[in-house]
């Protein structure tokens, strides 16, 4: 070949869409990235509190009282409540946007789906607090 004809990629994304990252529904990058570091929270998270648990195991209802009203024992368990029902929402959406293709019955289901995990994740928060306080 005497030439050699410059390849380019063509894409359906704006310019300002590639500069911020975004896909056609301008939250893809942040949905991911959302999703990733809820399970890069839990991972420690969970371990602790699997590890709480059988380091409690036998213990009685006081001792676990105790336990939960110590301020670090608080908050971590806390953030494993929130970051557990955050991360839960985040995953059960796309499973909504992949498999429910009907856009009413779409939008209904995902504002089902939040409204239950934020009122099952609100009363895990007020628990935790109720024991702690």
């Amino acid at each position: 070949m005497a030439g050699t004809q410059k390849l380019t990629r063509t894409t359906l994304r704006s310019g300002l869409g590639r500069v911020r990252g975004l896909g056609s529904a301008k939250e893809g990058v942040q949905h991911w990235w959302a999703q990733r570091v809820t399970a890069i929270a839990l991972v420690p998270l969970t371990l602790w509190f699997v590890a709480s648990v059988i380091l409690l195991a036998g213990a009685d209802h006081a001792t676990v009282s105790a336990w939960i009203a110590r301020p670090l024992n608080t908050v971590l368990l806390i953030a494993l409540v929130a970051a557990t029902f955050w991360h839960a929402a985040l995953g059960l959406q796309v499973v909504i946007e992949d498999y429910i293709h009907t856009e009413g019955t779409k939008l209904v289901v995902l504002l089902a789906v939040k409204a239950l995990l934020a009122l099952v994740g609100l009363a895990g928060i007020v628990a935790v607090l109720r024991v702690a306080l």
